[in-house]
């Protein structure tokens, strides 16, 4: 390389020239620098009309290690590349609530109470029994102190206004909020009914409650994966963590993710709407999180229904998020959002359904195949009359089920062959019919 493409990078990784000591052009003499090989470039079109490739203060460096890292200059390169990512992804798995999380496991499905007990403690304890008899594997509240999270003139969401009427933010989080006292029971009887405790954490109190609490992990919100405070406060108490990530990009996921390195971490993709629209979700991102992270990746659905729930599972989510509620006709933000127990139970039952149906990729008969295979499959068969060391011609076979005799594709072979034995006109042919073949 030329030694114009030496750069320095300060400590943000933004990158200016490096230059040769006075006097030289070597390259040699360039000092410690970074060199691009195989760079990837990240720029707008007008800067890269305008300038160089690397515009000094501006351009950053991204260090990539080595065994993530290939270069790229033919075909066989890229499907190496390729494999990289898939392997990373397969790999990705993380101990949580007993269970091992990620891919070609089953899918950890938690139930979303959130607020829909409506502030009130026996609501919730009822919401934990219907998690647990609808099949899930963990319930999930949300934990926040109103008046922590909110100004007093913060105004509601569109869908929170339609299911609750006017007021602020803060007056209706006010009458969502539990008693600090209720948790430790929420969490008893989820132990109870078998059924893995899970809650959001909105503020730094909450977050010290649910750690006093020995919660075994830790959900964050789609709100707050940009609040870094709240994420570094939370990965201090040391249990894995499960992020939402619905109204990011993909770069805020990544700081998010960076903040967190060498921490537990299991991420859903997530479309911040209530409900939100099928053709909003946007699946296909969660394998573009799976191959950048190398984490397991799931879905906290909002959208109506569990058509979308399957979509996501057949595609691989790990996680799936999906909120319940007693009776979707209750007063309340979330509740027409979510589904009642019968939905919710239906689809934990087509959940299993899809997952068992998903097998483990090998293209090959099911034993549930095998009489079908005898009897759909065709066999070649003598078109005529055929008799004893008649040498066989094309036109004296066809093909005739069942499948019990030589294979079809087997007939350019046969072309030349003598027969050992007459055949009758349509009978099947076996390889004892065949001369120089041991019966």
């Amino acid at each position: 390389h030329p030694p114009e493409w030496g750069f320095r990078a300060d400590e943000a990784q933004h990158l200016s020239p490096a230059f040769p000591h006075q006097g030289s052009l070597r390259r040699q003499d360039l000092p410690a620098c970074w060199m691009p090989i195989g760079v990837a470039m990240a720029d707008s079109a007008l800067l890269l009309r305008e300038r160089s490739f690397v515009v000094p203060g501006f351009s950053r460096a991204v260090p990539v290690p080595d065994n993530h890292a290939v270069d790229i200059d033919y075909d066989a390169d890229l499907q190496h590349c390729e494999a990289l990512l898939a392997n990373r992804a397969a790999a990705a798995n993380v101990r949580l609530l007993g269970r091992e999380i990620g891919p070609g496991r089953p899918c950890f499905v938690i139930a979303e109470a959130g607020v829909n007990h409506n502030g009130d403690p026996a609501l919730a304890l009822q919401l934990i029994d219907a998690a647990a008899a609808c099949g899930a594997d963990a319930v999930k509240f949300q934990t926040f102190c109103a008046d922590a999270i909110v100004t007093g003139d913060a105004p509601k969401a569109q869908y929170q206004v339609d299911q609750t009427g006017g007021g602020s933010q803060q007056d209706m989080l006010r009458k969502l909020e539990l008693p600090p006292a209720a948790w430790r029971q929420l969490k008893q009887r989820a132990a109870e009914r078998g059924i893995a405790f899970l809650s959001t954490p909105f503020d730094p109190p909450s977050a010290r409650l649910l750690a006093e609490l020995g919660l075994d992990a830790f959900k964050i919100s789609s709100g707050d994966l940009t609040c870094h405070p709240l994420l570094t406060q939370v990965a201090a108490a040391g249990r894995p963590m499960i992020l939402s990530s619905g109204m990011a990009d993909l770069d805020e996921v990544a700081d998010a993710i960076d903040l967190l390195a060498g921490h537990p971490v299991a991420l859903l993709h997530c479309v911040s709407s209530y409900p939100a629209p099928p053709e909003a979700a946007n699946l296909r991102a969660m394998q573009t999180l799976a191959h950048r992270f190398a984490i397991p990746i799931g879905w906290s659905d909002h959208t109506p229904g569990h058509d979308i729930t399957l979509a996501a599972v057949a595609l691989g989510a790990c996680i799936i998020e999906k909120h319940l509620t007693l009776d979707r006709g209750m007063p309340g933000p979330d509740h027409a959002a979510s589904l009642d127990p019968a939905q919710f139970t239906a689809m934990m039952q087509a959940i299993r359904t899809v997952e068992a149906a998903m097998g483990d990729g090998l293209k090959r008969p099911h034993r549930c195949e095998c009489e079908a295979r005898r009897i759909a499959r065709k066999s070649l068969a003598a078109a005529r009359d055929l008799p004893l060391g008649h040498m066989l011609a094309a036109d004296d076979l066809i093909c005739l089920r069942p499948g019990e005799g030589l294979s079809p594709a087997l007939l350019p072979s046969l072309v030349g062959r003598s027969l050992a034995a007459p055949l009758r006109a349509r009978q099947l042919i076996a390889p004892h019919h065949l001369a120089g073949v041991q019966p």
